[in-house]
Formats: C-alpha cells, sequence, structure tokens
C-alpha cells in the first residue's frame, strides 16, 4: 500500500494502565476485533481491527510511568515523507523531542515530540505498515483537533512542519482554526480560554465517528466510562461528546451531519 501523503493523520494510539480492560471496553464500544502481537513476557501490542483491517492499536503503560502518575492516553501520528528531516526541523522550531527517530522493525520510522505549544504528538514514515487502513467511517478516527494556550505558536509551527495551510473560521463566539493538506480540512485547532483548568495541558484530541453520538455517551457510560462533555451540537458539523475511558484516557465522538 502507498503511504498517506505528508501531513494526513494516520495513526492511533492507546497507552493504557491496564490493557485488558481497556481493550474490553474498547471492544464493546466500537464493536472492534483485535490481534494481540507479543513484544515481551505477557506484553502485547494489540491492533484494534474493523472487519479485520488494523485502524488503531493499544497497549499497556510500563508500570514505572504508571507510579509516576503518567496518565492513560491516545497518541495521534501524523505522516511524513521524511521522519529524521522533520525532526531536525522540529526542534529548530522549538519543538521538544521525546522518542526518535527510530524504526519500528520493518513496519516504519516514528518520532514523538511535544510542539512548542505543549501538546505531544507522533510522526510515521511508513514502510511496511502505512497505517490505519480504515480513516473517516464509523467506528474509526474520524477528527483530530488541537487544543492550545497559544493558537498562533502552534499554527506557525505546524505549517512550517508539514506544509499545511490553515483558514479561520468563527464558530460559538470563538475563532477555529482548520488545517487543510490539498486545501481539504485534516485538523482543527482551538485556543484554550481562561475557562479550561489550568492543569489542562495542551493536547491532541482525537474524535471517533458514530451514528449516534447520545447512544454512544450512554453505552460508555455503562461500560464504566465517564461523559466530560455531554453530548452537543455544532452548526453545520454535528453532534459530539467528549469521554474519560476506565483507565483515564481522554477521546470524543462525533455523528457527522452528513
Amino acid at each position: 500500500m502507498d503511504n498517506y501523503p505528508q501531513g494526513i493523520f494516520c495513526w492511533s494510539e492507546l497507552c493504557t494502565h491496564n490493557w485488558k480492560e481497556g481493550k474490553a471496553f474498547y471492544t464493546s464500544l466500537f464493536d472492534w476485533g483485535y490481534d494481540d502481537q507479543p513484544i515481551g513476557d505477557g506484553i502485547f501490542y494489540t491492533m484494534l481491527q474493523k472487519e479485520g483491517d488494523d485502524i488503531a492499536a493499544m497497549y499497556e503503560m510500563p508500570k514505572e510511568q504508571i507510579q509516576e502518575g503518567v496518565p492513560s492516553s491516545w497518541l495521534t501520528y501524523i505522516a511524513v515523507d521524511d521522519v529524521d528531516h522533520c525532526a531536525i526541523k522540529a526542534k529548530e522550531l522549538g519543538a521538544k523531542i521525546i522518542a526518535g527517530p527510530h524504526n519500528v522493525m520493518d513496519a516504519g520510522r516514528m518520532l514523538m515530540f511535544t510542539d512548542p505549544g505543549g501538546a505531544t504528538v507522533a510522526l510515521w514514515q511508513g514502510k511496511d505498515h502505512k497505517g490505519c487502513k480504515r480513516l473517516s467511517e464509523l467506528s474509526t478516527p474520524y477528527w483530530h483537533e488541537l487544543a492550545t494556550r497559544n493558537s498562533k505558536v502552534s499554527n506557525e509551527f505546524y505549517c512550517a512542519l508539514l506544509g499545511w495551510k490553515s483558514e479561520v473560521k468563527p464558530m460559538d463566539n470563538m475563532e477555529y482554526t482548520l488545517f487543510l493538506v490539498d486545501g481539504k480540512p485534516i485538523a482543527g485547532m482551538l485556543e484554550m480560554s481562561s475557562e479550561w483548568p489550568d492543569d489542562v495541558p495542551a493536547h491532541w484530541m482525537i474524535y471517533f465517528a458514530v451514528d449516534d453520538c447520545d447512544s454512544a455517551l450512554n453505552k460508555a457510560k455503562k461500560l464504566g466510562a465517564q461523559v466530560c462533555v455531554p453530548s452537543t451540537t455544532v452548526p453545520d458539523v454535528g453532534r459530539f461528546g467528549v469521554l474519560c475511558d476506565p483507565q483515564g484516557a481522554v477521546f470524543s465522538v462525533i455523528q457527522t451531519k452528513d
């Protein structure tokens, strides 16, 4: 398979405090299948699947990180043509490298960093594994959104690093930035207002597509999730809600208007 064009969100990965319970939660919520791939003694890298196709992955966080208070979280990957070149450029633009660039066996080459606004994200140069095999379908990653305390700095960083274009649109008494690749929106950005708690860091939010937002939130609650933002309608977009899974990772679901 050809790799995704540079700048497209191509993979999503959950690092969770409890692999077994986390897997049960997400496979029940989204009716996903799974393929557990051993990566150590009793440790697995699980491919989460829709109808047999890899659409995301998950693994259990090392105990040392759990003891240090590192929260469960989703990490999103953006496709790039040359991850080594991007690593150099990201550092020049003010990013802090967390890991890489390094090979992930024959699957591809990755880099993880914290952007100048404080949000963590990863880059992926695919080889044998280009990433998600089914994007923007029901029960798959549909949208990615950066919440930052300095939208100007974040905008300049990602446009310079990845070649994104940006377009600002008024939305619900605030400005919402769309990031574009080849003229098509691929992600969004909002500035965190003073209403956001101080302890919430800048972050990339992942949205999974569902056919009924209210039903998805109710199902997630029954499975042990906490509703952080109840079902909310965004004119001309659809209906979304924000959830915290039973292990503490935050994600969103969206029912699009189309």
